[in-house]
């Protein structure tokens, strides 16, 4: 495996911006809002690691994540692969799932605000997704390109995808 230097650099603190959209979703508030809809992806490793009092690792998660699934682009490489794509498809099709599934639950404990916001983010981010996925595919994207769409897809995934719908469990510290 041949690392481009510069590439490798851009890509770290690229994956190291993606503490910021993962603070923000779930830390930001302490309950869900729509700044802050507390997404899966962090939420329940928040749940997890509260036992040992390492919530706050989680923001790494994101940035970890990014780096396991883009190797590619630690290299320099513009290529979106296609399991990228197969990635993407899949998760926009488990939210629509998801949403379906927690509407009710998400009018009921959140309200009808949060709800229709929170999904309208959603579906405007997954459009933008599909607009930036199909343009990589018809043409060659560049590494920056598809470093900023990765980017785009884990920080959807670590900010507004599969936002918590549903009963708060709150615990005292």
């Amino acid at each position: 495996m041949k690392f481009d230097t510069r590439g490798t650099v851009i890509t770290l603190f690229t994956a190291l911006g993606l503490t910021i959209p993962a603070y923000i979703g779930v830390f930001l508030t302490g309950v869900p809002t729509i700044l802050s809809p507390a997404p899966a992806l962090t939420v329940i490793p928040v749940l997890i690691l509260s036992y040992w009092h390492l919530d706050y690792a989680v923001v790494f998660l994101p940035a970890l994540l990014f780096l396991l699934w883009n190797p590619q682009l630690l290299r320099g490489e513009g290529k979106v692969p296609k399991r990228t794509y197969v990635l993407f498809v899949l998760l926009a099709t488990l939210s629509v799932v998801d949403f379906v599934a927690s509407w009710k639950w998400g009018l009921w404990y959140q309200g009808p605000q949060f709800t229709v916001i929170v999904c309208s983010i959603n579906i405007a981010w997954i459009g933008f997704l599909i607009l930036a996925f199909y343009r990589c595919l018809k043409t060659t994207s560049s590494f920056r390109t598809s470093l900023f769409v990765n980017w785009m897809l884990f920080a959807w995934l670590c900010w507004y995808a599969f936002p918590w719908l549903g009963e708060l469990l709150y615990r005292e510290h």
